[in-house]
């Protein structure tokens, strides 16, 4: 996966972020029960409920936003599951010999499917109704986050991640 010599200090960096952030074996089960509910509200399955209630039952703007916003997410998770089987970087679980506490839904770790899930979400509904605009961005930041502290991604996979919904959100509403 690693040719050059950027991407290996690059790949170091991102490891030792990781070895900061990520929640040892001795947590609280508050801890935990926090951070794995914040990474569950990111899921895939949770995404696409978000996404595809007020597709089915609100009109006017909320409805152009839910529509924008399962192309997002589509658009972003086959992104997504390209890249991860080009890249082919493996979870930090086997890199570094360390425990997720979540279960890992597949053994690449490049880009968090987590990640830009919630964001593509998060972003065009912030983009779109400006009042809620920070409260939903900090939770896709939060559940982010969830994924290194849970021992699943890198940060430099999450950061992908949402960078690829974002960059899908600006391309989806400039093509609406």
């Amino acid at each position: 996966m690693l040719q050059s010599p950027f991407l290996h200090r690059l790949d170091d960096r991102d490891r030792a972020l990781y070895l900061r952030w990520v929640i040892g074996e001795s947590a609280s089960r508050v801890t935990l029960f926090f951070w794995t509910a914040v990474t569950h509200m990111g899921g895939v399955s949770a995404s696409v409920v978000f996404a595809l209630v007020p597709l089915l039952t609100a009109e006017g703007q909320l409805k152009i936003a839910a529509v924008q916003a399962a192309w997002t997410l589509t658009i972003s998770l086959l992104s997504v599951q390209v890249i991860k089987r080009l890249v082919v970087r493996t979870r930090p679980t086997e890199r570094v010999n360390y425990h997720a506490h979540v279960n890992v839904p597949d053994r690449f770790s490049f880009p968090s499917g987590h990640a830009a899930a919630s964001m593509s979400v998060a972003f065009i509904h912030a983009a779109t109704f400006h009042s809620l605009a920070w409260p939903l961005l900090v939770i896709a930041l939060l559940i982010g986050a969830s994924r290194v502290r849970l021992g699943a991604h890198y940060p430099g996979d999450v950061l992908v991640g949402q960078l690829i919904a974002i960059v899908t959100g600006v391309a989806v509403r400039a093509l609406w």
